[in-house]
């Protein structure tokens, strides 16, 4: 009898040890190497401040020659032009791996209405179909199980206090304006303020900002699903070209 349980333990061990790694190789090293070598890192945020090569290229210009005028008349309705994006990101975690799910619509509709130095009005329009990341998985659930995006197919913000400019700020000088309006999403509107950047480039303007998303606010459920753990908010980032 002794002789069978020593060997039953010589055979389990090994067994035992397979086990082990199998599951050490799905829960640790798998997620590691589908976030770190497969996915790869998330697309930078959105923000003037993270330039194209063009736009450097004017930030040094404009450095050079601080004494670049403003525009006289900056006066009209402003409409979204091509190069605009919006984009929504959350933190995820996936057998103790983190990494930033990121959906991303370049199909986004709206203008801004500017009167001398006070913008009087601005609206702006996602159709959440158009919002796509990396992972079908991921953008099915959030058309679905998520966002229902059958029922409330767009998000909509929409200003409710004029921006007071106070003067039209020189070409390629990035400006901060404090901006209070309305967001509605999954057939909820609630009322934000956010800081916005705002760039003259002497063809266009362009802007930029991040919201905080707490989920629970727009009745929206925690997205997490599966194995991959979500928190309770995310971001919304935005930088936008607009044409008179």
């Amino acid at each position: 009898m002794p002789r069978m349980w020593t060997s039953v333990r010589r055979h389990w061990k090994p067994w035992l040890a397979g086990v082990i790694t199998l599951v050490l190789g799905v829960t640790v090293v798998a997620p590691f190497v589908f976030i770190h070598f497969i996915e790869g890192p998330p697309p930078a945020s959105l923000s003037l401040g993270a330039s194209t090569p063009a736009a450097t290229a004017r930030t040094a210009v404009a450095a050079a020659s601080p004494s670049a005028p403003a525009a006289t008349n900056l006066s009209g309705t402003y409409a979204i032009a091509s190069g605009s994006e919006v984009e929504y990101r959350v933190t995820e975690t996936l057998f103790g791996q983190s990494t930033t799910a990121v959906g991303i619509s370049t199909t986004v509709k709206g203008s801004f209405t500017l009167q001398g130095t006070i913008v009087t009005a601005a609206t702006f329009t996602v159709p959440l179909a158009t919002v796509h990341s990396n992972e079908s998985l991921r953008d099915n659930q959030f058309d679905t199980r998520i966002m229902d995006v059958a029922d409330h197919p767009d998000a909509v913000f929409r200003l409710t206090s004029p921006v007071q400019l106070g003067s039209i700020p020189a070409v390629d000088a990035i400006v901060n304006e404090q901006v209070t309006g309305t967001l509605t999403m999954h057939g909820v509107t609630r009322s934000l303020a956010f800081t916005l950047q705002a760039e003259y480039t002497g063809a266009s303007v362009k802007v930029s900002g991040s919201i905080p998303i707490t989920f629970a606010d727009w009745d929206i459920q925690n997205p997490s699903g599966g194995p991959a753990e979500v928190g309770d908010s995310g971001t919304m980032e935005f930088l936008l070209t607009l044409s008179r």
